[in-house]
């Protein structure tokens, strides 16, 4: 769903030297699905024929197989998936990936119905690391522990919901940030989020449904969560020291309440909002383009993605939709050329801004580097900010208007509709 590079992993594996591969089981409390099955199993998935559901079932012989599927890339396999499902309610997802036509990474997940534990195995298929997800009394989802292979020691505890510490307002422009949220306990972000008079965060969480944007996405892995809107908030902050920042983590399992996110949002009275993601589906951004289009004094800062590819032959959304209040942004080189794997598209794509190698501070307050059209659209965000700061009046038709008057063409096939800005941090406002 989010655009960033460089590339996170997808597969809830660690990579070592042969086989990597991850078991997920349910709470500690249940004892369906015993850790000499899961090891078993381990064993199965590095020795057994890939093509063999029925020998790999033997390992769970009071389960059945409901799907098995095996994608060929060429004459090599590339995926293996096969699905079980046990007489007392477990469901254990078997998925092999074999880059090279050779396995490197397998893994196991097993529910009933949420996942609590999993098992990292080494080329030998013996346990190296545990992983445990522990929830609150109501079910959310606390934090994930990370254990020894013996499951003696805690090694690490990374936080999934943590309380929000009370602070003072930052005053300043606001902006909206539509993303995987904000880690709002280290600086420089506790500093920059919006509060009320009490101290209390101006915020959505519209995944776990609660006022605790934490910057985690578990869409992919639930043991290997990313972070995404803590670094893309960072360059907000870098450029427009004046930003003060309303959180907003986005709603993956349900992207209709896009458009509550939205529609909150008009309700603090932004003007800008950032939102450096996106899908190849239309209908999920639906309810977003619905109540973005009820809002034409709000300027949306979106990002183009980093598919290497046309968007206007080939969309993504929601940068494709045909809003009138949005910029669509795409990441170039410092030179202006059109960074690596950056979209394009002279219909689609508004401007080009330099995006790779961007100073960045990530979830967990340290600075780094980060690159792609996530990180250029922060950096014409703050461009809007401090453009607000100035001409407070101004609303999102105006803000557009001074944004993509800044464009310059450029020589060679035309990529974006309007051309490029070659600093956004510069120049007269």
């Amino acid at each position: 769903m989010l655009f960033t590079r460089p590339t996170y992993s997808f597969v809830a594996s660690i990579m070592v030297a042969g086989v990597a591969v991850i078991v997920t089981t349910p709470s500690a409390a249940s004892d369906k699905t015993s850790m000499e099955q899961l090891s078993a199993l381990l064993k199965a998935a590095c020795t057994q024929p890939y093509t063999d559901a029925a020998r790999l079932r033997d390992v769970f012989p009071d389960t059945r197989v409901i799907a098995h599927d095996v994608n060929i890339l060429g004459t090599q396999p590339g995926r293996a998936t096969t699905t079980f499902l046990a007489q007392n309610g477990d469901r254990i997802d078997l998925t092999m990936l074999f880059p090279g036509g050779r396995l490197r990474r397998a893994s196991v997940a097993l529910s009933n119905p949420d996942p609590r534990l999993s098992l990292s195995g080494d080329d030998t298929c013996g346990v190296r690391e545990i992983r445990e997800r522990t929830y609150s009394e109501a079910g959310k989802p606390v934090s994930i522990k990370v254990l020894s292979g013996d499951g003696k020691t805690i090694l690490d505890e990374i936080a999934l919901n943590p309380p929000v510490p009370s602070g003072k307002d930052p005053g300043g422009i606001s902006v909206g940030v539509i993303d995987s949220g904000i880690n709002y306990t280290v600086a420089p972000f506790d500093q920059h989020i919006a509060r009320d008079p009490n101290g209390t965060l101006i915020g959505k969480d519209y995944w776990d449904e609660d006022d605790r944007p934490f910057d985690v996405d578990t869409g992919r892995s639930p043991f290997f969560p990313l972070h995404h809107g803590s670094s893309v908030a960072s360059v907000i902050i870098n450029e427009a020291p004046m930003a003060r920042i309303i959180p907003i983590r986005y709603p993956r399992p349900d992207m209709t309440k896009m458009a509550n996110a939205v529609n909150w949002l008009a309700s603090t009275g932004v003007t800008v909002v950032n939102l450096a993601m996106g899908s190849n589906s239309e209908q999920e951004w639906a309810a977003f383009a619905e109540a973005a289009a009820r809002h034409p004094k709000i300027l949306f800062l979106v990002s183009a993605g980093n598919n290497g590819r046309n968007i206007d032959s080939e969309p993504v959304y929601p940068a494709s939709l045909p809003l009138s209040n949005t910029i669509v942004i795409t990441s170039s080189e410092p030179n202006g050329r059109l960074a690596r794997g950056s979209n394009w598209g002279p219909t689609h794509v508004d401007i080009m801004v330099p995006g790779e190698r961007i100073d960045v501070i990530d979830h967990r307050g340290a600075p780094g580097k980060a690159s792609g059209s996530s990180f250029a659209v922060p950096r014409v965000t703050a461009l809007a900010v401090r453009m607000l700061a100035k001409n407070p009046d101004w609303n999102g038709p105006e803000l557009r208007d001074a944004i993509l008057k800044r464009a310059r063409a450029l020589n060679g096939p035309r990529q974006t509709k309007y051309g490029w800005i070659p600093d956004p941090s510069d120049g007269p406002l």
